[in-house]
């Protein structure tokens, strides 16, 4: 029974485990998130698994893995103590910044701290020029007293980032030979390794945060590969990156900046190879799970990657639309929007008496009050229990009971007595703000794009995604909705459709009518060959490695720039015509117009992407769980419609017939909900359709 695959999601409130068969099949999993060792509770589940399937821990060829341990670093402050070395003059770069702010007009708004305090960035006093050349030598005893100066302060990994180094590395890579001898062992990133590329903050924030999480990515790492290997599983480990791409656990560990967003990438993946198969090719993937909503366009059917985005910016926008929140990250990360809204986000009252939802969490632990675990503030999930969309006694698939009594007193002593409502239109009141605090991350990625969303079906997975999807979608205009088969688990079934990805980029500033294409070809040339390197170590060659050119480009004078692909073949002026054409195209689209053709291009940056090309099988949906008989109970849908008794059935009982709503779709993962002005049905591939009327 060998060649099985695994596909493993970590949230914040489930952790969930996707088992794929040689011939395609599905079976899936849910336990509880252990906050304490998220990588005991993947071995945990991966026995339950193999008990439930009478598999062997030598059936499983690969572990495809979505994490959010470097994130949660990040956000909770618990990321290694970090020290920073840089040119003299620019201690103070991380906490200047650039001048984006989120919100212009708000006083109160502080930056966030920096991941570096200042008592823990020294300078060294070199100098490299705008154009690679060494104005002012590096001394080696300097070089030493400023690593001896962080070691003294018991730094736990050190991120070392020069003034233009990207163009001359020579004194990053003395830095780096200092460390490695003074303290062997020691987690060191040197900016021009992880970003040889232009503008000193984008740069500096990288390497800092590609350093911070390390050596709690590699710990990590390390624990997993513990777990699996007591348990007898040799099967290699490959994580998701944000860019949509898998990496080994190796090239993780070294730089784990790469998979700051790994979770919710491997959704938006599931989205597009499920879209892509049904014939639709535009998209918007929606992700709602226990503490999260994460929104991303699909158009065309290929999904956009952002070349910069924030981490631990309250709405996480991957764009040039709302940045400066949080601590830039400029790597290729799936274009992405997420807000604090979730199963598990609180429900409470302002100040000012008005209801409130998010962006605190419940979490897995106390978890919703009716998880009867010790929580005692109300949350969208009590909400939903209230309201009668979620069954008490079925939540993943009965494994977790929940207290609908609980839930019931905990609203009403919480919410609706103070605000002097019924309980029922409390709950139903804190379900729309929840969804209204969502629709912001879906216009953050349509909208505010130029794309109207009523062109785009609306596909929602994840735990809490299909209980919200009609009314969102209502809101919005949009008339038809996506429910893929086992979609609270469907972030670790996108793990499985996943190719291996690297990128490599390198700043190569030069006017396209004044390029040398000969020098140009050269660069392109070298990072095509670290891109297949890395590949041919992994197993890739031939047919099974893909090499993609990509560059960056804007008009002369313009601070941003868009990324457009480059084509295959000899780099010539032929080539340059394209770029600039396809440049004209991006610029145009994005931003409502193009300068005329006399207007200079430049190129800003060469970027390579090496694909490790895979055995690809379309998952079918979980046959491992029998259908079950279908009932009914009341359901609240809002003051105009009130409760109305509602025909419950698994997806199977659906049909492929439409049947008009109100419905309640149970699985073992998720529950949807089909208000009465909407109609659903069953496709072939196993999606839930369903339509607005």
């Amino acid at each position: 029974m060998s060649g099985w695959r695994m596909g493993v999601d970590i949230g914040g409130t489930f952790t969930d485990l996707v088992a794929q068969s040689p011939d395609g099949q599905t079976h899936t999993k849910k336990i509880a998130s252990n906050v304490r060792d998220y990588a005991k509770a993947i071995a945990d589940g991966l026995a339950e698994m193999f008990g439930e399937l009478g598999l062997k821990s030598s059936d499983v060829t690969e572990i495809r893995h979505a994490t959010t341990v470097a994130s949660n670093a990040i956000l909770e402050g618990k990321s290694a103590r970090t020290g920073l070395i840089t040119t003299k003059g620019f201690r103070d770069v991380l906490e200047i910044r650039t001048l984006r702010m989120p919100r212009l007009y708000d006083l109160r708004w502080e930056k966030p701290v920096p991941l570096v305090p200042r008592h823990l960035r020294v300078v060294v006093d070199e100098r490299v020029d705008a154009k690679g050349r060494i104005e002012t030598a590096l001394a080696p005893e300097d070089a030493e007293a400023a690593v001896r100066k962080l070691l003294e302060s018991r730094v736990e990994a050190i991120a070392v980032c020069l003034l233009n180094s990207f163009l001359e590395p020579k004194h990053e890579l003395m830095l780096k030979d200092a460390i490695e001898r003074l303290a062997p062992g020691l987690p060191v990133s040197i900016s021009f390794e992880v970003l040889p590329e232009i503008k000193e903050y984008e740069r500096t924030s990288t390497t800092v945060i590609n350093t911070c999480v390390k050596p709690v990515v590699a710990t990590y790492l390390s624990a997993l590969r513990l777990y699996l290997d007591q348990a007898g599983i040799k099967a290699p480990v490959l994580l998701m990156q944000s860019n949509g791409g898998l990496m080994t656990d190796h090239a993780a560990a070294a730089k784990p900046m790469h998979v700051i967003e790994s979770g919710p990438a491997a959704g938006v993946v599931g989205a597009q190879a499920v879209s892509t198969a049904m014939g639709k090719g535009n998209v918007i993937s929606f992700d709602m799970g226990g503490t999260t909503a994460k929104a991303s366009l699909i158009e065309n059917g290929t999904f956009t990657r952002a070349q910069e985005y924030s981490v631990g910016a309250g709405i996480m926008v991957g764009s040039r639309l709302l940045t400066g929140a949080g601590y830039l990250l400029k790597v290729p990360a799936i274009d992405l929007a997420e807000v604090g809204a979730g199963g598990g986000s609180f429900v409470t009252i302002d100040r000012g008496g008005a209801l409130q939802v998010g962006p605190e969490s419940a979490g897995a632990d106390p978890g919703p009050v009716c998880y009867d675990k010790g929580g005692t503030v109300p949350t969208i999930t009590d909400a939903n229990v209230v309201l009668g969309y979620l069954n008490p006694k079925h939540l993943a698939g009965g494994a977790v009971q929940l207290n609908s009594e609980r839930a019931q007193t905990a609203f009403e002593d919480r919410v609706a007595k103070p605000l002097d409502m019924e309980v029922d239109l409390a709950a139903y009141g804190a379900h729309q703000i929840a969804a209204s605090n969502m629709i912001r991350a879906i216009k953050a990625v349509s909208t505010e794009r130029g794309r109207d969303p009523r062109n785009f079906a609306l596909m929602a997975f994840g735990g809490n995604g299909p209980l919200f999807a009609a009314g969102m979608a209502r809101q919005l205009g949009i008339a038809d909705i996506v429910i893929p088969p086992s979609p609270g688990v469907f972030s670790a079934s996108g793990l499985l459709q996943a190719e291996v990805e690297h990128h490599y980029s390198r700043t190569y500033r030069h006017l396209l009518r004044d390029l040398d294409v000969a020098a140009l070809a050269e660069a392109w040339g070298e990072l095509e060959a670290e891109a297949k390197a890395q590949l041919e170590a992994e197993g890739f060659a031939g047919d099974t490695a893909e090499i993609i050119r990509e560059a960056a480009l804007h008009y002369q004078g313009q601070t941003f720039d868009l990324v457009v692909p480059a084509p295959k073949g000899p780099i010539d002026r032929a080539m340059l015509a394209v770029l600039a054409e396809a440049f004209g195209q991006e610029h145009e689209r994005t931003y409502g117009h193009r300068a005329s053709e006399d207007e200079p291009v430049e190129l800003v940056s060469i970027r390579v992407v090496g694909k490790g090309l895979g055995e690809h099988r379309r998952a079918a949906p979980d046959t491992a769980r029998a259908a079950s008989a279908a009932s009914s109970r009341p359901a609240y849908f809002g003051p105009d419609q009130g409760w109305l008794v509602t025909p419950v059935m698994d997806r199977a009982g659906l049909g492929a017939e439409p049947r008009k709503g109100p419905i309640i779709i149970e699985e073992y993962d998720a529950t949807a909900v089909v208000p009465p002005d909407a109609e659903a049905r069953l496709d072939a591939a196993g999606n839930v359709l369903i339509r607005l009327l």
